[in-house]
């Protein structure tokens, strides 16, 4: 349509008779036409539907899952890739933690497809099918994505989680070098990095958080005792 209007245009310009600049409009018709640029069809092969929970409690109604959706095309692999996305270009009120996005500081643990884990570290699953995000279960959530950690801190504490010496130092002031053996006793237990995935999957623990310290306290407990 613009394309003929832009023709009708041109032929008003043209010194001749009506009969001529129908011609005119006729003869350069489908060459206009074959310049437009046809719109470009939606990819719907890399679409990716993420139903995320959401609660504000500046508006405290129910709890629910809504839903997004991205070309995985235009994301980064992992699910944190596609929750800063989500954040970045469609709801900028999505709340969650996040940090190092190198499985180092733990901060975006919650709870993928019904399995807890680090969102910097799962890859985000294939777009035929809608992927589920929730909060770590049976938390207290602050909003959205992000739970109180504050009891599962406070077991931690509870631990005492520092080196204790039942004698003094050899040589005072002097560094206490570690042996390779007694640096061997640590493995598997020193890669803890306190996300609460494993604590917050543990059905003892939701029944009794205010007593049972949980998993990841007594792992560090033990890396202790010796």
């Amino acid at each position: 349509m613009a394309a003929t209007g832009l023709l009708k245009r041109a032929a008003q310009r043209v010194p001749s008779s009506p009969a001529f600049k129908l011609a005119f409009i006729r003869a350069h018709a489908s060459e206009a036409q074959a310049q437009q640029v046809e719109p470009k069809a939606r990819d719907t092969t890399s679409l990716k539907t993420f139903q995320i929970y959401r609660w504000n409690p500046e508006n405290p109604s129910k709890p629910e899952l809504k839903d997004y959706q991205i070309n995985l095309k235009e994301c980064g692999p992992m699910v944190l890739d596609a929750l800063i996305k989500i954040k970045n270009e469609i709801d900028p009120t999505l709340t969650f933690r996040r940090s190092c996005r190198e499985g180092i500081c733990g901060s975006c643990a919650m709870n993928i497809d019904g399995c807890n884990g680090l969102a910097c570290l799962t890859k985000i699953p294939s777009a035929s099918t809608a992927s589920t995000i929730t909060p770590l279960p049976h938390m207290f959530v602050i909003k959205d994505l992000v739970v109180d950690m504050t009891n599962f801190y406070n077991q931690y504490k509870s631990i005492e989680p520092w080196l204790k010496r039942k004698n003094p130092p050899p040589v005072p002031g002097k560094e206490i070098l570690q042996s390779k053996r007694d640096r061997e006793k640590l493995d598997g237990m020193y890669e803890c990095i306190l996300c609460a995935c494993c604590s917050t999957s543990c059905p003892s623990y939701w029944w009794n958080p205010e007593s049972y310290l949980g998993p990841a306290a007594l792992l560090h407990a033990n890396s202790l005792r010796n």
